[in-house]
């Protein structure tokens, strides 16, 4: 009698150079445990110096690597069907010179674009405005406004990123979190999209 064996890929995972790509590294597995060990150290793929940084495992390559061992098994897959193994070089570690290099080319962007933004909507003038209306008197540098606005729009940015410096502020994402995490979903489709191509572009040849 058959045993059903269940597989979900992982979606993405990472790699170092010349390393083994067992099953259990790619997949979470649901059999009895002498099958889960014999299953999960099958190896699937042997990162060479021929592939690139990102590579990608389609289901038909883990079923056809379970099905080699003639366990007589019932394979079912659930979840996606490609899994992306994405190799992780060393990467040389930025000077502190070039790192101080950019934090003050993004510092000073920032600070130009806070600036520009406000002079564009005649911030001054508002609060110079809003003052005159409260107090009645006329002020060129309105600070009692001026200051608590300052401080109050770097509370806000830091509550809308949700951190200090890398302290999270609480569990919820923040907007750029969001953001990175649906460049990172469609860079994988596009990824598994062009290797499917090419998959039927290499079976087409033949």
């Amino acid at each position: 009698m058959e045993k059903t064996v269940y597989v979900r890929l992982r979606n993405r995972i990472q790699v170092r150079p010349q390393a083994s790509v067992q099953l259990k590294d790619i997949a979470l597995i649901i059999a009895d445990e002498t099958l889960y060990e014999r299953l999960g150290n099958l190896s699937i793929h042997h990162v060479s110096d021929h592939d690139r940084n990102i590579i990608v495992i389609d289901i038909v390559q883990v079923i056809q690597a379970i099905a080699a061992e003639k366990l007589q098994l019932d394979i079912q897959a659930v979840g996606p069907s490609q899994t992306i193994i994405e190799v992780i070089y060393k990467k040389k570690k930025a000077s502190t010179a070039f790192f101080l290099l950019i934090w003050f080319l993004l510092f000073f962007g920032a600070a130009l674009t806070i600036m520009n933004f406000h002079e564009d909507v005649s911030m001054q003038t508002v609060h110079q405005r809003i003052y005159t209306i409260i107090t009645g008197k006329v002020e060129k540098k309105p600070l009692l406004f001026q200051i608590p606005y300052s401080l109050g729009l770097g509370l806000g940015m830091i509550i809308f990123f949700n951190h200090v410096f890398k302290k999270r502020l609480n569990e919820e994402p923040s907007p750029l979190e969001v953001e990175m995490f649906n460049y990172q979903q469609d860079l994988d489709r596009y990824v598994i999209m062009h290797e499917n191509k090419e998959s039927m572009k290499n079976l087409d040849d033949h």
